[in-house]
């Protein structure tokens, strides 16, 4: 058995349903039937007083706290995945995730994911919620990503998340010529429609993303970006929001978009370039355990430098035609 906690908070979407039906969907990894229980069991607080009424209304803002002991996890299988092991200690390891690699089970995608891999060359972390998994990254963006190998490891490195102890830096090539940095502080909720996207909420959780530009190509402009919080395609949303959606990300509307006259090469690498220009190329935090503070890096890969060397031979080819 391990201590499973979750912490959240009632997103304004939800205004109206059952306290059962919000949980579900608030933690998708675990069905409405265990949910309810926990309520039942006395398991639940809401605003930190415990309910055991499933079919509670809620209104959106509570805060939500749950604290169960769970069985280890034998829903998931182990599989023998190979893992880009950036650092590795008896209580967390750093991983460089490659793109197209799911990190947590779910509809569609019940095996071939990080979290199977982790079973496989970690069995004991089955003992730890979510096998030690903290924050995610989406299928397809890269990077760095820290698993935690201990329950006191999780629950340290959750609080530390929660706290906005952990620094997460990104590097994206976005749509459009941009001038200067700055920062996009929009709250983020559930898409009111689609159900599988995000959307900037004006009643949503806060979110606030740090860029600065690191060079402009002819149409597009490459960005280090850094995560104060951690919403759901942060990242993908809010540069969206301000009319710069990454390249590839054709979710949050960045289709591809080719300057005139490119060349049939350059057109090339923007047609297979089939993701998220989005890579989390920093990630430095506290060690859970030791308090020492730790910083790790992660090269771009080969498809992002392929796209980057496309866009500084298109640039080199037509800038004596451009007027900035």
């Amino acid at each position: 058995m391990a201590t499973l906690i979750l912490n959240s908070e009632i997103t304004p979407d939800l205004l109206g349903a059952r306290l059962d039906q919000a949980l579900a969907k608030l933690f998708p990894d675990y069905s409405r039937s265990r949910i309810k229980t926990w309520i039942e069991d006395d398991l639940v607080k809401v605003n930190g007083e415990i309910c055991n009424v499933p079919k509670l209304k809620v209104y959106g803002g509570e805060q939500i706290e749950i604290q169960a002991e769970v069985e280890e996890d034998e829903r998931f299988e182990p599989e023998n995945l190979p893992l880009n092991i950036v650092y590795e200690d008896e209580h967390i390891l750093v991983i460089n995730k490659p793109k197209d690699f799911v990190v947590h089970p779910g509809a569609g995608n019940r095996n071939g994911t990080i979290l199977n891999a982790l079973l496989y060359h970690y069995p004991s972390i089955a003992e730890v919620p979510r096998a030690g998994i903290v924050h995610r990254l989406d299928k397809d963006t890269t990077g760095l990503m820290v698993v935690a190998k201990t329950i006191p490891a999780q629950t340290q490195l959750v609080r530390d998340l929660q706290k906005r102890k952990i620094t997460r830096e990104y590097e994206a090539v976005a749509f459009g010529v941009m001038t200067q940095g700055g920062k996009v502080d929009e709250p983020m909720a559930r898409h009111p429609t689609k159900r599988t996207h995000m959307a900037v909420h004006p009643m949503g959780k806060p979110a606030v993303t740090h860029y600065r530009i690191m060079e402009h190509f002819r149409n597009y402009t490459r960005l280090r970006l850094r995560l104060e919080t951690g919403r759901t395609h942060q990242i993908r949303v809010h540069m969206s929001h301000i009319a710069h959606p990454l390249l590839g990300d054709q979710t949050y509307g960045g289709r591809p978009r080719p300057p005139k006259n490119a060349s049939p090469e350059f057109l090339e690498v923007l047609r297979n370039f089939k993701r998220q220009a989005l890579h989390a190329v920093m990630l430095r935090l506290y060690h859970p355990i030791t308090g020492e503070l730790m910083e790790w890096h992660a090269p771009l890969p080969d498809d992002f430098v392929q796209l980057i060397d496309a866009l500084k031979a298109d640039y080199q080819l037509h800038k004596d035609e451009l007027d900035y």
